[in-house]
């Protein structure tokens, strides 16, 4: 069962940093991400929704494999292809997997103009070594599907983060 965790940034970027940040944690295996939604509201109010899940891609990607592969049975290798394309990315483009889009914008409406969020749905994560990670970003957390044990924990982990860095500034 996958973990669904909304950071909040008072950053318009901090969000796109972040998920920098963990695509390199997920090549070192410290989280299997499922899905990650970046979501901005700019100075102006105006909100921005980054998928990282190109649906349609995958979808042709796919769909193109599999035409090749049944043109190829049939000697027909070029339509199999094209026909596989076209219905790989249709069927990409009505597939809606991950986080709810309904969730993320009426969420990602409660922002404050000129701050972001990030949106992370994990399969895995590691959390000692995550959270450790994700400690500078000074983020809040907004949302969660933890246990209120798991999700007291983050808190604190990204509050201490906090008062550290304001007793430095002082």
């Amino acid at each position: 069962m996958s973990d669904l965790i909304v950071i909040g940034f008072n950053d318009e970027f901090k969000a796109d940093e972040v998920l920098l940040k963990l695509a390199k944690m997920q090549k070192e295996h410290l989280v299997d991400l499922e899905d990650a939604v970046v979501v901005v509201k700019n100075h102006k109010g105006k909100l921005k929704v980054k998928q990282t899940l190109d649906l349609l891609t995958a979808g042709a990607a796919g769909g193109s494999f599999w035409g090749l592969l049944i043109g190829l049975l049939f000697l027909h290798p070029l339509l199999g292809v094209t026909v596989g394309i076209v219905s790989g990315a249709l069927s990409g483009a009505l597939t809606d997997i991950g986080i709810d889009d309904d969730f993320i914008r009426e969420l990602g409406k409660t922002l404050e103009p000129g701050t972001s969020a990030i949106f992370i749905l994990a399969r895995k994560v590691t959390p000692d070594k995550v959270l450790e990670e994700l400690k500078p970003f000074d983020g809040k957390v907004l949302r969660t599907s933890l246990s209120n044990v798991e999700e007291a924990n983050l808190k604190a982990a990204l509050a201490k983060v906090q008062t550290e860095q304001e007793v430095h500034a002082a």
